[in-house]
């Protein structure tokens, strides 16, 4: 299949002759789709008509049963036509998959076009990973709008990741033809508070009449106000109907994210009670597991979850298309209309959302379930050996501490962190983990800085019966281990090295499961059902070590714990690091002396 076309690829003179020509009646379509019921998403109205295309442009929509001439004809009989899906937000390496696989897992869902950040290639591999996306994406089904990483790192400063993107990058970056705007700004405070670094980057992208892609996770009134008045146009960082509301009230461009269901039946019911859908709302995944995406699926999941809490149909699916396209510039996408283009997805009913028929760009991608379409690979050697650590010790990990008794700082509470002050004990010159400690680790891995572990103390997070580690730990993904000693933080973190990144669980000192991802460390090669079985494993292990607290205390809260642009404490690979504070500890270790 040839690579996802830009918007101007519709204006080819001949391609528009043929469209008119067999609108007119005066030449067949080459596909028609017949007998369904095209959802409206302009009116919201049901309408019983048949969509004929020639290439990749819709030429005509028509009452149903008036036109026969066709090549090819696709029965959409009992069933919903549709724009395909437009996910506004996502990265693909939180899938744990390649591009390639992702695109097998999500078209023949109905999605067809995906904003994808790749910061997460970027924070490990620089420029080349960046690259490496661009081109992974180029010749697949599922059009890519590849945007250009904006915090690399997130908290420069506070955390050292495998590249540093100032804004001559950026403004390289943005260069290139394939990227479509600049992804998601992470770095709130800088920005808010008009810092040189942050500011010239926002400023090369509005330089670039891009895309500007924004994470304004906790602001409000007036810091809100200064980012948006920096440039920055959208938001996915919702945390209550409240904030989805302000954010709305403010004019951001709300991609409203699956990645956080708790918060789904609040934010369906705050829209219901507007009594429309604002025309600013989108929807997007944000962040998908792997045996998430194989089992239920990618943005046809959030329309699933947001239906089941009541929103219309016609609502979930506007936000998903036309809203999405309007926000993202695409004027060729999410209607289906003559002269825009030929991306639709078939559905069976408005509740399950399960997709008949596919087409990206004219062309069937897939059926029933299955993909139809061809999915070239990209050669993943750009993205090995990117673990440059030795393996370690228990000793690594202990805090030295003076005396028999010390003043340590703690990191209380997962993801809205706090700070926190406890007494220990110290024996042999080592911290001894409070009681309701558990330890966090974050090593350095990408040979651009020292790979000394720097040990925190977490509050809140339960007890823990063993260790897990990981190099996907958003957004500068080191190596981060938790647990509860030493020995089990060694067990895993070793683990982790030896499979050339990845997840491992250890316990009692042995290794218990692990999953390799030796792209980057944040990506298999393998196909999504193996990935998918793997992490299962790796999550089933975590539960019998860890003890989880919804919603805040879950699994995936480890994924985010270093993530060191939002506010309060976080441990990095420099120390504890808090943003807001402008505040680095490189130890826990307050004094010598309680108190």
């Amino acid at each position: 299949m040839t690579p996802p076309r830009p918007a101007s690829d519709l204006d080819a003179p001949d391609l528009r002759a043929r469209a008119v020509k067999a609108a007119r009646g005066d030449a067949p379509f080459d596909i028609l789709i017949a007998g369904g019921t095209l959802i409206d998403m302009v009116t919201g109205a049901h309408r019983d008509a048949d969509v004929g295309l020639v290439g990749p442009l819709i030429a005509s929509v028509h009452p149903r049963g008036t036109r026969q001439d066709a090549h090819r004809t696709i029965d959409a009989a009992r069933h919903f036509v549709s724009p395909g899906l437009i996910d506004t937000h996502m990265h693909v390496e939180s899938s744990m998959v390649t591009p390639a696989a992702y695109a097998g897992a999500v078209l023949p869902r109905g999605v067809t076009t995906a904003v994808w950040d790749p910061h997460e290639f970027g924070n490990v591999c620089g420029v080349a990973g960046v690259r490496w996306a661009v081109e992974a994406a180029k010749n697949l089904p599922l059009r890519f709008l590849t945007l250009a990483p904006s915090c690399v790192p997130s908290a420069p400063g506070l955390e050292c990741a495998g590249a540093d993107f100032d804004a001559a990058t950026i403004a390289e970056l943005l260069a290139w033809p394939e990227i479509a705007g600049l992804a998601e700004v992470m770095t709130m405070r800088p920005v808010i508070d008009g810092d040189p670094r942050m500011t010239a980057i926002v400023n090369a992208a509005l330089a670039s009449g891009k895309l500007v892609r924004g994470h304004a996770r906790g602001l409000t009134g007036a810091d809100l106000n200064a980012f948006m008045a920096a440039g920055i146009s959208s938001d996915h960082e919702l945390t209550s109907a409240d904030d989805l509301l302000e954010k709305l009230t403010a004019g951001l461009t709300i991609e409203l994210r699956g990645s956080h269901p708790h918060l789904l039946a609040e934010f369906a019911q705050a829209l219901i009670a507007l009594g429309h859908l604002p025309p600013t709302l989108t929807l997007c995944t944000d962040d998908t597991f792997p045996d998430d995406l194989a089992a239920h699926g990618g943005l046809d999941n959030v329309l699933r979850h947001l239906t089941r809490h009541g929103m219309r149909a016609e609502w979930a699916l506007r936000a998903a298309t036309y809203n999405a396209a309007v926000a993202i510039n695409r004027p060729d996408l999410g209607l289906i209309a003559p002269g825009r283009r030929a991306d639709i997805a078939v559905f069976r009913d408005l509740e399950a959302f399960s997709a008949a028929h596919v087409l990206a760009d004219g062309v069937p991608v897939a059926a029933d379930g299955r993909i139809t379409a061809a999915l070239p690979e990209h050669d993943p050697a750009p993205l090995l050996d990117t673990m440059k650590l030795a393996p370690f010790t228990p000793a690594d990990f202990e805090v030295k501490a003076d005396g028999d008794r010390a003043r340590i700082a703690t990191i209380a509470q997962p993801r809205f962190t706090q700070w926190g002050k406890l007494d220990a004990d110290v024996v042999d010159g080592c911290i001894v983990p409070p009681a309701g400690t558990a330890l966090i680790a974050v090593v350095h891995r990408h040979g651009r800085a020292d790979g000394r572990p720097r040990v925190g103390f977490l509050e809140g997070w339960g007890t823990w019966r063993g260790a897990f580690a990981t190099t996907v730990s958003h957004d500068s993904h080191n190596l981060t281990i938790f647990g509860g000693s030493a020995a089990d933080l060694a067990a895993a973190a070793n683990a982790v090295i030896a499979a050339g990144g990845g997840m491992a669980v250890a316990s009692d000192g042995k290794v218990t499961a692990v999953l390799p991802l030796p792209l980057c460390g944040l990506v298999s090669d393998q196909p999504l059902a193996g990935v998918a079985e793997g992490f299962r494993a790796i999550r089933t292990a975590v539960d019998a070590i860890a003890d989880w607290a919804p919603p805040l205390r879950v699994f995936k809260a480890c994924f985010g714990a270093t993530l060191a642009c939002n506010a309060g404490p976080h441990q990095t690979d420099r120390g504890i690091a808090d943003i807001g504070a402008g505040r680095l500890m490189e130890s826990p270790v307050l004094s010598g002396q309680p108190g």
